[in-house]
């Protein structure tokens, strides 16, 4: 991406697995949530979910407190706005290639019907 800063592979490999896309969609709907919680509404294990969250404590995704025995997980906005303007650049990126891509083909097809008409 010319211009932009770059992306950040270990932020998009974090949510670039279902799993914890839907757990950051359940702990942006309820406020947050502990491994426990989350694993109430997701077909995985507690000890699964808990391995999820660690993926993305480390991305920064999410920022956890220890009550007790339990973790409790809420999303870091900040990260994940970061992750919006990511996935944004890259939208408009592909776009601008796309455009250059049918500027090229319809050159091409103008050509074709110049040297048909010839």
């Amino acid at each position: 991406m010319t211009g932009a800063a770059p992306v950040d592979d270990a932020l998009w490999s974090a949510i670039g697995d279902p799993t914890r896309r839907r757990i950051l969609d359940l702990l942006l709907a309820e406020g947050g949530g502990t491994a426990s919680s989350l694993s109430r509404e997701l077909p995985v294990t507690r000890q699964a979910v808990a391995k999820h969250l660690d993926v993305l404590d480390r991305a920064g995704l999410v920022r956890s407190t220890t009550a007790g025995r339990e973790r409790r997980c809420e999303v870091d906005a900040v990260q994940l706005a970061r992750a919006a303007d990511q996935l944004a650049a890259v939208g408009r990126t592909w776009d601008r290639r796309l455009q250059r891509i049918k500027g090229i083909a319809e050159a091409i097809e103008n050509t074709r019907k110049t040297d048909t008409r010839s």
